[in-house]
């Protein structure tokens, strides 16, 4: 059978190392080709991926009429999430893009559109989604196991966008000082800033957890640092018919949660009409209580199937099995999390509580 073949184009998003790194280790993939304006972005995947220079373009028509790609993994800044989503499906590629799933609601539906229109697949990637204790909690939540969700609680973020490279590489802060004038992350008209680049895994894979319930209203704030335009910590209440919701982002966290846990612990807390249910990222457990066994004690995380294990296995095994995608990383659930993003960052603007937006 012929591979799959592969493109990554735009390495605004420092994602597109790892996404590649997926990408190269299966065995159906062929990596054909890596696209950027600046080709100072694509070194490092050419030292990585052992790219030929007949295999590195900086136009992207030019790379995707030579490479011919059956998908194409896009890390672009998130305000250029629609553009580039639709310039691959004018090509007839799939996409899939990284998170968050776009700037605004409306970017958001243009993207599906484009899908819709195309007849391609869209896939919106959360590399949180392959985390072995976000998908136990899921699997427990679907069995019944704390009963109906009322609550969800999440505390998200890390020391800063620019402190880790792909692979979680650490910058020095000579990087980081050479980087930050110039990056699209503290660009408000790039799609910048914490609330819109982390609170997205918050309320994305909340709503993956509420089975796709969508809240009444949003009441957010964010802080104001000084020289930047753009926010580093955020908090949004959601009010749901069933009750109150927290989403909160941070960028600085004490330390990286792949490394060590912050306090606050990074991940969910998962409130149910017959128990509780704690997911922190990069654990090996959950923490659960019930009404039958109200003590927290500890669950092992399922094994992590190969394919949810990383975002190329998921999408090729759903490709193979001719299944839509699901979960946090479908069109549907979010454009769900996209809302209450968008909510939030108009409330918190105009300092006041506002109705979900659509």
């Amino acid at each position: 059978m012929a591979k799959t073949r592969i493109v990554g184009l735009s390495f605004e998003h420092f994602h597109m190392g790892d996404n590649l790194r997926a990408a190269a280790a299966h065995p159906d993939v062929e990596l054909v080709g890596i696209c950027d304006a600046e080709p100072r972005r694509m070194e490092e995947a050419i030292r990585n991926f052992g790219f030929s220079p007949e295999q590195v373009f900086t136009d992207y028509r030019q790379c995707l009429e030579t490479c011919s790609p059956d998908v194409v993994i896009l890390c672009p800044a998130a305000a250029g999430h629609g553009l580039w989503t639709k310039r691959v499906m004018e090509f007839g590629a799939d996409a899939i893009i990284e998170k968050p799933m776009a700037a605004s609601l409306a970017e958001a539906d243009q993207m599906i559109a484009a899908a819709e229109r195309s007849q391609r697949r869209l896939m919106i990637h959360w590399p949180m989604a392959w985390s072995a204790p976000h998908q136990t909690a899921q699997r427990m939540i679907s069995e019944g196991e704390i009963g109906e969700v009322i609550e969800i609680h999440y505390y998200g973020g890390n020391r800063g966008p620019l402190y880790h490279g792909a692979d979680k590489r650490e910058t020095t802060a000579e990087e980081i000082a050479r980087e930050k004038p110039h990056s699209w992350f503290y660009s408000k008209a790039a799609g910048g800033g914490s609330l819109l680049d982390y609170i997205g895994y918050g309320t994305t894979i909340g709503t993956w957890f509420f089975g796709g319930k969508k809240p009444l209203e949003v009441t957010a704030t964010v802080d104001q640092p000084a020289g930047l335009e753009v926010d580093e910590h955020s908090i949004a209440v959601a009010r749901y018919a069933t009750g109150l919701s927290k989403f909160e982002t941070r960028w600085g966290t004490f330390t990286d949660p792949w490394t060590l846990q912050p306090q606050p612990q990074c991940g969910f807390v998962i409130v149910g009409t017959e128990g509780t249910l704690g997911c922190y990222d990069y654990q090996t457990s959950v923490y659960l209580q019930t009404r039958t066994k109200p003590e927290i004690h500890q669950v092992p995380n399922d094994p992590v199937p190969p394919e949810r294990a990383n975002l190329v296995n998921y999408f090729l095994s759903r490709v193979d099995q001719q299944l839509p995608i699901d979960g946090p990383c479908s069109p549907e659930i979010s454009r769900i999390g996209q809302q209450i993003v968008d909510t939030a960052i108009q409330s918190a603007a105009e300092k006041r509580t506002v109705a979900l937006l659509d």
